[in-house]
């Protein structure tokens, strides 16, 4: 009896064994943590958060703003949008707009990562990986990618004629695409390619046109509005309007289940228009620029020629590169060594007795010296301010001019006021920029701007 029991005992344990094996794995498959489902905001939570996050292009074509005033054609029409947004919103629910300006090339990752709610771009932009966005209808019609050039340059008759030729093109450019097609029938027809370079992120489409402008860069390609709209304030640029690269339309997008958000955009897109006057506040301020010039025009490159050696000589002590000081030099001075400026600025630096008495040099009206002091205060300037390991070398020293000409003390400034605002306070270009040109105008930035294009020409033609 006791073995009938010990038999029967030992069945029943084994079942229950496998019964809780299987209630352990059954519950052990329904307790794995579920992924949670992202929620996409849509029109409802854009007005319950009152915020509308706009990823909008590094350019200031695109998104500037001068002092207050919107320049930027991308910005005025989402500004319109918004304004559209709050005529619909119950009194109390108005909606705010926070930019969100990015390189071209990054938009629709940002907002498939959800990092905005919409990218209006202000430019055609490349659509290959769309997984997760959805284009609203044209904002803007059958753009056509123009041929730019400078005036009294060679005249171009068809795009066969362009093989061989090298464009300077922005990051981002939809231009890539249509010189890939081209290349295809050069190609088919024995002729040479046609190449290109990506000029150096710091540069927007704006700034290439001011370059061939100035006759700094021979070729580049951007949108034939943009192109019109630049004519107006660089005068020696010619717009090859026969020269059709590509051809598409300019849309916004959206995350893909942002349905009213979406339906939204596309009555506003159906329905806007741009004022009459937008470009006379852009053509007012732009005006007045200052001009890049010719920095390899036969005169000057004799005085480069002259200064050089001092210039090599107090950048390697100074840890900088000579093409900055050079750059800075034409800035300043045009490479001539007994300028004499405002405030006391003399020398080929333009160095105060003020700047020279913080580097801790004495002798800065000759020229040794005047190079000198203004190399030791900028390694002053980039030591006690912009020393941080996560400034890039570029925004580095887009801090450091901007420093230069108007002191470090109000740079900080200029970057705290960023990060408040949600920029990237340690990028001088197109985020703490922004901010100097809404405060201050444009002289600053066109500082910086100005030399950053001509060291890039230096390092280009000259560094060897």
């Amino acid at each position: 009896m006791r073995y009938v029991v010990s038999v029967k005992h030992a069945a029943f344990t084994a079942l229950l064994c496998v019964v809780m094996s299987f209630v352990d794995s059954s519950w052990a498959r329904n307790s794995q943590p579920t992924q949670p489902q992202e929620v996409v905001r849509d029109l409802a939570q854009i007005r319950s958060t009152g915020v509308l996050r706009v990823l909008i292009n590094e350019s200031r074509n695109s998104s500037g703003d001068v002092k207050e005033q919107a320049i930027g054609t991308e910005y005025m029409r989402v500004r319109a949008f918004v304004h559209a947004l709050n005529q619909d919103a119950q009194a109390g629910r108005s909606i705010r707009l926070q930019l969100i300006p990015k390189p071209k090339d990054q938009l629709l990752e940002a907002l498939r990562r959800g990092e905005g709610d919409l990218v209006a771009p202000g430019e055609l932009i490349s659509t290959h990986a769309t997984r997760g966005i959805v284009a609203s209808i044209p904002v803007q019609h059958a753009v056509p990618l123009v041929v730019i050039a400078r005036k009294g340059n060679r005249v171009y008759q068809t795009l066969d004629d362009l093989s061989a030729r090298q464009f300077m093109l922005p990051r981002g450019s939809a231009a890539v695409s249509g010189i890939e097609a081209l290349n295809e029938k050069l190609k088919s027809r024995s002729r040479a390619p046609v190449t290109h370079q990506i000029a150096d992120s710091s540069l927007a489409a704006e700034d290439l046109l001011e370059l061939v402008n100035s006759g700094l860069y021979l070729l580049t390609a951007v949108e034939q509005p943009i192109a019109e709209r630049w004519a107006k304030v660089l005068p020696n640029i010619r717009i090859d309007r026969h020269m059709v690269l590509l051809s598409d339309h300019q849309r916004w997008y959206v995350r893909r289940g942002a349905n009213n958000l979406l339906a939204r955009v596309d009555r506003f897109a159906k329905n806007y228009r741009a004022p009459a006057d937008r470009d006379t506040n852009f053509q007012r301020i732009y005006r007045r620029m200052y001009r890049l010039h010719n920095i390899k025009d036969d005169v000057v490159v004799r005085r480069l020629k002259t200064v050089r050696p001092v210039l090599e000589r107090v950048a390697r002590q100074q840890n900088l590169d000579w093409t900055l000081l050079a750059a800075i030099a034409y800035k300043e001075s045009t490479l001539n060594p007994k300028a004499r400026g405002g405030a006391g600025a003399v020398g080929l630096m333009q160095v105060t007795s003020i700047a020279a008495k913080a580097a801790g040099v004495s002798n800065y009206t000759s020229l040794e010296g005047n190079v000198l002091a203004s190399a030791k205060y900028l390694s002053l300037i980039r030591k006690k301010h912009f020393s941080s390991a996560q400034i890039t070398e570029q925004d580095r020293q887009g801090f450091m001019l901007a420093a230069y000409n108007m002191g470090p003390g109000r740079v900080d400034a200029l970057r705290a006021e960023a990060k408040r605002r949600g920029l990237d306070a340690n990028r001088w270009f197109f985020q703490v920029e922004r901010i100097a040109m809404e405060q201050m105008g444009l002289q600053v930035a066109h500082y910086v701007s100005a030399v950053n294009k001509y060291q890039l020409i230096y390092k280009r033609d000259f560094a060897r």
